[in-house]
């Protein structure tokens, strides 16, 4: 069983070991802001590409072996302070009994989207252990990283999920979508099977958790994509409740929580609500806005727009200085983008934002 297990938890505790990364999470002191970024390992980098050349990228999530290689890979060419474990999030949609491609240029597709009260009740729990390939990559990561660094820091190690609106939206919709109308519509209309469905993603996404957890997993991080796509109001109403109760769940494995929206400024305040440990900030709001959004009480992460990585040196450099600055080395800060990298971005100029975060960055 991990230290996870046995020793981290959302409660401040000076017994967690070396890693800066789950400190800064739980806002302890740290040595400089520890740096990770969304989709490090991913179609920018001719390694990854280089594997994609072989494997499908459901082939790389569900083989442990070359998901744990792209992982690590990435973490260590970039040099930073936390690995993600190379997955997606609509892994727990097969064993659910929701059959998903990747349809080139389209994304995901669900072709049967779960729109009735029969859809949701058929939907399937009791085969989580169908994911444990990703357990088994997670744990190739964490042996690979169980040496402290030439620093004497640990490197930290993320498990992930989705959020039960964001994955709930994918199945409706069949896919990707700019309304959300079938989502919005189960949503208002339908007093049953909104909370079952709600009820039934809990439960599935809790049990993969922990299976995460178990395997070596330091955090979780709980993407909720699209709830940008939803007022406050309605966040509120029928996406706060279910996504705490989440949050709470995989806290309850001793880890903490890191919540990431996209598009979210106007959500922040209720997202806190959620108790994250961590609230992901995107690019659209200022950071010194973000964080007093969340609160000071709330460790934050972010915020760098991912296509400043395409800028030229000197204003990457300005960008990067800039969201630190804001930060002014408060505890609780982990550096990162305000979303993922994109196809096509320069290597050596996110090798060289993770440098200049450590220079800039330090205490």
């Amino acid at each position: 069983m991990s230290d996870a297990v046995l020793g981290k938890s959302s409660v401040v505790t000076p017994e967690l070991g070396t890693s800066r990364f789950v400190r800064a999470c739980l806002r302890q002191p740290v040595d400089r802001t520890p740096v990770w970024l969304l989709r490090q390992a991913g179609r920018y980098m001719p390694e990854y590409m280089a594997v994609r050349k072989h494997h499908s990228l459901l082939e790389i999530c569900r083989t442990p072996g070359v998901a744990a290689e792209v992982t690590i890979t990435a973490a260590e060419r970039l040099g930073v302070d936390a690995a993600i474990i190379f997955a997606d999030l609509l892994l727990p949609f097969t064993p659910m009994g929701v059959d998903f491609e990747f349809l080139a240029g389209e994304g995901p597709v669900v072709h049967t989207p779960i729109r009735t009260l029969d859809q949701v009740r058929a939907l399937r729990t009791d085969r989580v252990e169908d994911l444990t390939y990703v357990a088994q990559a997670i744990e190739q990561v964490a042996r690979h990283f169980s040496a402290p660094r030439a620093d004497g820091d640990q490197l930290g190690i993320i498990g992930f999920c989705g959020a039960p609106f964001t994955l709930a939206s994918y199945m409706i919709e069949g896919g990707s979508s700019r309304n959300y109308v079938e989502t919005k519509r189960m949503m208002y209309g339908d007093g049953t099977a909104w909370p079952l469905l709600m009820e039934k993603l809990i439960d599935v996404l809790a049990a993969y958790a922990a299976q995460q957890v178990e395997a070596g997993a330091d955090v979780i991080q709980i993407f909720d994509s699209w709830a940008g796509a939803l007022g406050v109001t309605d966040y509120r109403e029928y996406c706060l409740a279910p996504t705490t109760e989440l949050v709470r769940r995989v806290q309850a494995l001793g880890v903490p929580v890191i919540y990431f929206g996209v598009d979210t400024a106007s959500l922040l305040p209720t997202m806190r609500e959620t108790g994250a440990d961590v609230i992901g900030l995107d690019w659209r709001i200022p950071f010194a806005e973000g964080w007093k959004a969340v609160g000071e009480g709330c460790a934050v992460q972010g915020n760098l727009d991912p296509i400043t990585l395409f800028a030229p040196e000197d204003v990457l450099r300005a960008r990067v200085r800039e969201v630190l600055d804001a930060a002014a080395g408060r505890p609780g800060h982990i550096f990162n983008l305000g979303h993922g990298i994109v196809p096509g971005t320069p290597v050596e100029n996110v090798i060289k934002t993770v440098e200049w975060v450590k220079e800039f960055g330090a205490r």
